[in-house]
């Protein structure tokens, strides 16, 4: 199983970044979160974030300032910046500074967490399909274009929304994907499913691909995180 992604959180006000932090390891997130913003280069010169959660205003060095330093030497860890202040300039000047997004005090944790996923999903990148976008698992292939699933039994046409699910579990092998995770990316933000629609999917899929769909060795869920996919 992969390691859970890393967040590293600079945040000097202790309420919030008690909640941050405390979200985001509800979430699965390894959380390392710091109070000073000259401290950032230190800890990201060793072992790699998948994320930072910047805040504006730090003591020793500002959001902006950190986030331009850390462009300048070339480390491209996303950056999500927090400010208190709606105005336009702050925005501009965190996105000029190297920010990748930002968030504006007081901010939705909701809102924070489904931007954190999705910053997340291009740090550690999804693995690429074959440009015929072709794929193997178990005794079956999977053709994404056709939607057509094929084994020595027989072939199967798959829904849009099965070929789209079990697309971003190929693409993701050894990653814990919650239900968020899935709904966001398979259904957006246009429909309006639930949890279950995502569960009675995967009952789908596993009957499909699975020899014994009881005890599944390729969709494999995580109790209380989501789904995890093993080739």
């Amino acid at each position: 199983m992969s390691m859970e992604p890393r967040i590293l959180l600079v945040e000097d006000d202790t309420l919030i970044g008690e909640m941050v932090q405390l979200n985001l390891r509800h979430e699965g997130y390894a959380v390392t979160w710091l109070t000073r913003g000259d401290a950032v280069a230190d800890n990201l010169s060793g072992d790699p974030f998948d994320l930072v959660v910047l805040d504006v205003m730090l003591p020793g060095m500002d959001g902006f300032a950190v986030a331009a330093s850390l462009r300048s030497q070339d480390i491209g860890t996303p950056i999500l910046m927090l400010t208190a202040r709606a105005d336009v300039f702050d925005k501009v000047t965190g996105l000029d500074a190297g920010a990748d997004d930002y968030l504006t005090k007081p901010f939705d944790m909701k809102e924070l967490l489904a931007r954190v996923r999705a910053l997340i999903r291009r740090s550690q990148g999804s693995r690429e399909l074959p440009s015929n976008r072709h794929a193997r698992i178990g005794t079956f292939t999977v053709n994404f274009e056709t939607r057509e699933s094929l084994n020595s039994e027989g072939s199967t046409r798959l829904s849009e929304k099965e070929a789209l699910l079990l697309e971003l579990f190929v693409r993701n092998p050894g990653r814990i994907l919650t239900r968020a995770d899935i709904l966001e990316e398979v259904w957006g933000m246009e429909a309006s499913p639930t949890e279950r629609t995502v569960d009675n999917f995967i009952v789908r899929l596993r009957k499909l691909f699975e020899r014994n769909p009881d005890n599944p060795q390729h969709i494999i869920t995580v109790r209380g995180r989501g789904y995890l996919y093993k080739e």
